[in-house]
């Protein structure tokens, strides 16, 4: 049976060649090839080199030379047929079945080409012509320059119904309708089996015209943007044999050569984004065609670099498209495999940006692209308010359904491990202090508790060498732990959630520390434990008596049981007085540093350093002196 060129081209276009070679070879990284010891010569040196870009393989020892389907057939010892049937399972392409038909559609495709070749032709004469002059204006109020308008093959189509139908009539009406040039009002039904019903049309009429190529540089398609008012403002071509925008990306031709040079690919909105770079030296920029980014272009961007740079306007549209191609990445990923973004000024598009500030703008742009770990983080983070438990939860649950999503093991977990991380330190993490950060007490959700040999939960061992006093040297300090711990009495729900920073919290009196630790080892149990179990556990004695005092309506906490406080608010308060608890003693050692410092080497940087944290350590004892007379802790 024949096969057409068109499904020929497309099966090596979905097969990744150094994929296919290795699982018979060992095959091993080259810049952007792949080398390994040719297969068909015995050699110690690779000479074998794999161009999945390209999609060929070739030996400079013994000169062997192939794509795909070449290597099935002479590596494995396929025939034909049968090579092709299995790369197409593997791709998940149908092969034709065999059809009196096949041969005459494939002369029809060699045809279409040629025609797509000869209205190109037409629409670049016609922008040179009388007709063409309001679209060479247009292209001189955008700046574009004469060798640009030559390079991307600009047109004109003339606004008529069959300009370009009659000049290019000896390719016959059928064959410009499926080449997508001409429309047939009637879908080409017949009228009594011999003649249809209205003439065709051309399609692109009165438009500023852009071919459109495929890897290999040939026309397959094209864009039109009207000139004057009307819509739409940019025409495609539909599907056609030659053409599926899904798969097609805008300048691919021109830009994969260039990546490999620039070593990266731009991915950007529209054609004129396109163009605007290529002018202003970025010549590795594509563009998707009237459509968000689809899985196939994705994996085309891939085989051009690891890590496409999208870069799209900073306006709401802007960005959803590049939420969506995130989304849409998510179960192709692998390691190393992956995208950035860069994000224009808001209001702005490239060429904006080139022509206000210049090409050095437009790479910082791009310099400062995000990783998509890092984009997809900042938009679910900001996709909706984190005030309640059940807001914050909800934060946790899309960020799930991301890493769900992402089908590599490896790849997945790594994820989960980013955003796990990410989401502590936003709401459970400590602040640090004195300009240095401070590593998480214990390095987990338990924050260095362990169990002893019975299998309760004891606390950490203070670190040796920590000079920073205890809690509750002053009444205020006492007084505001006191109300903590009273809080957390009634609401032991309150405890796993500040569990960390209680942890790290160092209490002087003893009676009250032993009170703590008992609160934070209860609350690794399975299911919260209820205030009366919480006592049950400190059994009988100071401890427990101690208790039982603080539970009484006149002694301190926070919203006292008579008041039906929301456990938002709960917890509101509580994380601002655990905090404002915890930094006493750090900002105490801090300024005992930093005045250390200042004395024995006084100079500009030194008492500037100690005079600020000097402030810190006031601002921090006006709050915890409101916090201490509040009229809530009574």
């Amino acid at each position: 049976m024949s096969l057409s060129p068109a499904f020929l081209d497309e099966l090596r276009a979905r097969t990744s060649l150094s994929t296919l070679i290795g699982r018979t070879v060992k095959v091993q990284k080259a810049g952007r090839e792949y080398k390994a010891c040719c297969p068909f010569h015995n050699e110690k040196t690779p000479s074998f080199t794999i161009n999945d870009e390209k999609g060929f393989y070739h030996c400079f020892g013994c000169g062997a030379h192939g794509d795909a389907i070449r290597w099935m057939t002479d590596q494995r010892g396929l025939p034909f047929m049968e090579a092709v049937k299995e790369l197409a399972a593997t791709a998940g392409m149908d092969v034709p079945t065999p059809d009196p038909r096949a041969a005459r559609r494939q002369e029809q495709a060699k045809g279409l080409h040629d025609a797509m070749t000869a209205a190109q032709r037409f629409f670049e004469e016609q922008l040179g012509g009388i007709e063409g002059a309001e679209a060479r204006a247009y292209l001189q109020r955008r700046g574009i320059s004469a060798a640009t308008a030559k390079i991307f093959g600009f047109g004109f189509s003339p606004d008529g119904r069959g300009r370009l139908k009659a000049a290019l009539k000896d390719f016959g009406e059928p064959l410009l309708i499926e080449a997508g040039l001409l429309i047939d009002p009637d879908g080409a039904e017949l009228d009594g089996g011999k003649s249809k019903k209205r003439d065709s049309y051309d399609r692109f009429r009165g438009r500023l015209m852009l071919p459109i190529r495929d890897i290999r540089g040939r026309v397959i398609a094209f864009g039109g943007r009207i000139l004057g008012t009307g819509e739409p403002k940019y025409l495609n071509s539909p599907d056609t044999p030659l053409f599926d925008k899904g798969r097609t990306l805008y300048n691919i031709d021109r830009a994969s050569p260039a990546s490999r040079q620039a070593g990266r690919v731009i991915v950007v909105e529209g054609y004129m984004d396109v163009i605007a770079l290529a002018q202003a030296g970025f010549a590795e920029a594509v563009a998707p065609l009237g459509t968000a980014l689809t899985e196939h272009q994705i994996e085309r961007l891939w085989k051009m670099s690891d890590v496409p740079l999208l870069c799209f306007d900073g306006d709401a549209a802007g960005q959803k498209a590049a939420i969506r191609a995130a989304t849409r990445a998510l179960p192709l990923l692998r390691p190393g495999m992956s995208l950035a973004f860069a994000t224009l000024p808001g209001g702005q598009d490239p060429d904006d940006l080139i022509r206000a500030e210049g090409p050095a703008a437009m790479e910082a742009v791009l310099g400062a692209a995000e990783p998509l770990v890092d984009r997809l983080w900042k938009y679910e983070q900001a996709a909706a308010r984190l005030e309640t438990p059940e807001q914050k939860a909800a934060l946790k649950q899309r960020l799930s359904a991301i890493t769900d999503a992402i089908a590599h093991p490896d790849v997945r977990a790594h994820y989960v491990h980013a955003f796990r991380e990410r989401y502590d330190a936003l709401f459970f993490a400590r602040p640090a202090f004195g300009g240095q950060a401070r590593q998480q007490r214990g390095g987990g959700a338990r924050a260095g508790w362990q169990r002893d040999k019975k299998g309760n939960w004891k606390p950490p061992i203070p670190p040796a060498g920590n000079e920073a006093r205890s809690i509750g040297a002053s009444g205020m300090e006492l007084r505001l732990l006191r109300a903590v711990l009273a809080s957390l009495l009634r609401h032991p729900d309150q405890i796993a959630l500040h569990r960390e920073m209680l942890s790290g919290l160092r209490i002087g009196d003893p009676a009250l520390a032993e009170l703590l630790n008992a609160m934070i080892a209860a609350s690794f149990g399975k299911e919260t434990v209820e205030t009366g179990g919480l006592l049950t556990i400190l059994g009988q004695g100071e401890v427990y008596n101690m208790a039982k005092g603080m539970l009484r309506a006149d002694t301190f906490t926070f919203t006292p049981h008579r008041m039906k406080a929301d456990a938002d608010r709960v917890q509101r308060d509580l994380d601002e007085a655990i905090r404002v608890m915890a930094q006493g003693p750090e900002l105490e050692a801090a300024l005992a540093e930093a005045t250390r410092r200042a004395r024995d080497d006084l100079n500009e940087e030194t008492f500037a350093e100690q005079q600020r944290v000097r402030q810190l350590k006031l601002d921090h004892d006006r709050r915890l002196a409101e916090l201490a007379q509040s009229e809530d802790i009574v």
